[in-house]
């Protein structure tokens, strides 16, 4: 049994729902750091499964587990976390996902110095299959010592790429999120990890970028694909004015926060073409593309082929398949909905 450490260097926090399968590959993940102390605490966010009675039964003293008598969704269940956390550093591990041993060595050792109360890394993808994938070519990292705000908000505007810097797990110093009264937005089940980075960027955050990947996205069954919903879209965009009313952008951040509300309206306007499709109609759906000068915007977009597809599945359904619009989801990940 290993002793208690009133200050370790890093708090991983996991939020867990239903993560029985998982979980335990992820705390020992996490246990196995090197170069430096950690404790892990997991959220359970009112699982169902053996995800508490598993972690309960850990021995060892850094792990600790905290059981919200509600659910409250990733971002509450991950501020709960953040509230107890002792270390100096705190990183969110998602229950189905791994990190290496040298990680938050590697990651600490680039902020010190760099000066920055913020590292991210990046990432493997290991398919169902366990194939790997690298999520960005380390040469363009490297380019990047620093993650500035406009870069981020320029990365993650939907439709531009299948990958965005959105996906990038970010360890914070907790002094910084301390004092500037950082938490994920709870209201939020999509994008809260995208708008707590922002914000940390928009307070003055320097942000180390090491190009290694030391954290393991695990694709999971159901993890690949998500239904695009237009109260995904208009809670995004929700947050992202509230973000703007609460931090002063430069020029530069302004042109790209602009750039990346153009397309949450061309996303939601493709949701409403799609919705019309699903309903078999055509008529319908070319009258909100005449009715929306963003919705014929997509005739010449890259989304246009995607559009053609749906239409065709479903119009002409194969005899096997559900009558069912999923489309890959440039949204960002959320554990409680986009994995398991």
């Amino acid at each position: 049994m290993s002793a208690p450490l009133s200050i370790p260097d890093v708090t991983f926090v996991v939020a867990a729902y239903n993560s029985a399968d998982t979980i335990m590959r992820a705390i020992e993940s996490a246990l196995s750091q090197e170069g430096v102390t950690v404790e892990v605490i997991v959220v359970d966010d009112c699982s169902t499964d053996a995800t508490p009675a598993l972690v309960a039964a850990i021995r060892d003293l850094r792990v600790r587990l905290i059981a919200l008598d509600r659910n409250r969704g990733p971002g509450g269940a991950r501020n709960a976390g953040i509230g107890a956390a002792r270390g100096k550093w705190i990183g969110v591990l998602d229950s189905d996902d791994t990190v290496r041993p040298d990680r938050l060595r590697r990651m600490i050792e680039r902020a010190d110095s760099a000066g920055a109360q913020i590292a991210v890394d990046n990432i493997d993808v290991v398919s169902l299959g366990g194939g790997s994938l690298r999520m960005f070519p380390e040469a363009q990292l490297a380019r990047m010592p620093q993650l500035t705000l406009p870069a981020f908000i320029g990365s993650n505007i939907l439709f531009r790429s299948e990958h965005n810097f959105g996906y990038m797990k970010p360890v914070f110093e907790r002094r910084f999120l301390e004092n500037n009264g950082l938490r994920f937005d709870e209201t939020l089940r999509i994008g809260e990890d995208y708008i707590l980075l922002a914000s940390a960027l928009a307070c003055g955050g320097r942000c180390a970028v090491e190009p290694s990947a030391g954290y393991i996205y695990h694709i999971r069954e159901g993890s690949i694909s998500r239904v695009l919903r237009l109260e995904h879209i208009d809670a995004m965009i929700a947050a992202d004015e509230a973000f703007l009313q609460r931090y002063a952008l430069d020029a530069q951040a302004q042109e790209m926060q602009r750039k990346r509300m153009r397309g949450f309206r061309q996303a939601r306007s493709f949701l409403v073409l799609v919705d019309q499709l699903k309903k078999r109609s055509l008529a319908g759906a070319f009258k909100t593309a005449l009715a929306d000068p963003l919705a014929l915007r997509h005739l010449g977009m890259p989304i246009a082929a995607r559009l053609r597809r749906l239409a065709a599945r479903l119009l002409h359904p194969p005899s096997h398949a559900p009558m069912t619009a999923v489309e890959r989801s440039p949204l960002g990940d959320d554990p409680h909905i986009s994995k398991g």
